[in-house]
């Protein structure tokens, strides 16, 4: 959420971080629905203090001993003519009772349309975001790794996982629908595996390691910002208003909501390795084969929560970037690096970078990682806050990137690893946790 007082101050600056990231507000409505939440808060107050200025005076008026009643006497007004002008005033006040009333009726369903337009400004990227409608202007920062160049026929990870017994798709179709699988054996060892690699790596890197809940209220839904507007692409339980995560960077991010920390406890880092739910809507025909676009997936996510700090930000962020890419390093995967571009970036997104890594059956680079920084956005709605070295309440700034998700990390794996025998040869640093073997299938 963004702060109205920083919307009032720049309005334009908001209008443009909308059309840049092609996301539909009115930000003029929001002012006018503040003007008016401003209009009635005043009115308010000023008949609340009159209504109090008059109370004193019936309250003078009524009593006998006061000094202004023995003045008003002395002054030749009778006991009657008082008695009637306090009734009078007791009428005013009635009035007013009902006034204000009536009035916090409107302030509290303008407050309520306030918030909800509020949930619908986007944040604006920072300025070394690249102005572009969609994921095909994104600009490439790097590259890392050298393509393979095959002397044989390469297999697509389907053909070489199903031949290979470590993928099931068409059981996995009958189990679930379509955008399902089964992985076994092999494929199901290689898995977990890669999950392994890549969370005692950060856990090295001194990340607290959670276990989650993966089905969480909605409201925390609304407080990372997938809510309003993810509603189709989450998996929802609508009886007890409750989701499941398509990452677990929404557990991680709100487990802090409603609390104040202190400056001394930031930053936060915490990882954790969930299985993430995702209805891919409005992904009909698009990437239907293998095992890039599905519907179920474990993911090792990594969140930092920080001071309110905009260099600092932009240090952990470098960070998370690296972890990632060291990730991948490890695995022995070519890969690049991009500047997400205004259009590509999600609504609370000051600036993002995605991973893709090679998949040959692709011809391509496919994004497996995204790196976001937020500043204050999830903070606001959370209400993370922390108590700064002078004691005042700051909102944290908060970022997250993933580590690994599987299974879609294992087209690039078994397709850049295999053999011109149909094998695949495993890296170096995943054989630990593949009982010492060097090379899937066959002697």
């Amino acid at each position: 959420m963004i702060d109205m007082k920083a919307i009032r101050e720049n309005p334009d600056r908001f209008k443009t971080a909308a059309r840049n990231k092609r996301i539909h507000c009115d930000i003029d409505a929001v002012c006018a629905l503040d003007d008016k939440r401003r209009s009635l808060q005043t009115e308010m107050d000023q008949i609340k203090h009159r209504q109090n200025e008059i109370s004193d005076q019936i309250a003078h008026y009524r009593n006998p001993k006061s000094r202004y009643f023995q003045q008003a006497l002395a002054s030749g007004r009778t006991e009657a003519e008082l008695k009637a002008e306090a009734d009078q005033f007791v009428q005013q006040v009635s009035e007013m009772k009902a006034r204000v009333k009536q009035l916090e009726s409107e302030h509290r369903q303008t407050c309520e349309q306030l918030d909800a337009a509020l949930l619908t400004v986007a944040q604006p990227a920072a300025d070394e975001v690249p102005i572009g409608k969609d994921e095909t202007e994104n600009v490439e920062i790097r590259r890392v790794g050298e393509i393979p160049k095959f002397d044989f026929e390469p297999q697509d990870h389907v053909t070489l996982m199903t031949r290979l017994g470590m993928l099931d798709v068409d059981r996995g179709v009958k189990l679930a629908g379509t955008r399902n699988y089964v992985l076994r054996g092999d494929g199901s060892a290689l898995h977990q595996a890669v999950l392994r690699l890549a969370l005692e790596m950060m856990v090295r890197r001194g990340f607290v390691q959670m276990t989650v809940p993966v089905l969480v209220r909605d409201a925390m839904m609304v407080g990372t910002g997938y809510f309003p507007g993810g509603e189709e692409q989450a998996y929802r339980c609508e009886r007890d208003a409750m989701s499941l995560v398509g990452t677990a960077e929404v557990p991680l991010t709100a487990y802090h909501s409603d609390e104040i920390l202190t400056e001394d406890e930031l930053p936060k880092k915490y990882v954790a390795c969930s299985t993430c739910f995702r209805r891919e809507a409005g992904a009909a025909g698009k990437d239907t084969y293998g095992l890039y676009r599905i519907h179920l997936f474990d993911k090792v996510e990594q969140v930092i929560v920080c001071r309110n700090d905009e260099e600092v930000s932009r240090k952990h962020h470098a960070e998370i970037l690296h972890n990632a890419e060291d990730v991948l390093a490890a695995l022995e995967l070519p890969y690049h690096v991009v500047n997400v571009c205004t259009g590509d970036l999600g609504q609370g997104q000051v600036q993002k970078f995605d991973i893709e890594t090679w998949m040959p059956s692709r011809g391509g680079y496919g994004e497996t990682h995204s790196a976001s920084r937020f500043y204050e956005f999830q903070a606001r709605r959370l209400k993370l806050r922390y108590r700064d070295a002078n004691r005042n309440t700051r909102f944290c700034h908060t970022l997250n990137n993933t580590v690994i998700a599987s299974p879609r990390i294992l087209i690039a794996l078994v397709e850049n690893h295999q053999t011109a025998d149909g094998r695949i040869r495993i890296p170096e640093a995943l054989r630990p946790y593949m009982g010492g073997r060097e090379i899937i299938g066959g002697a």
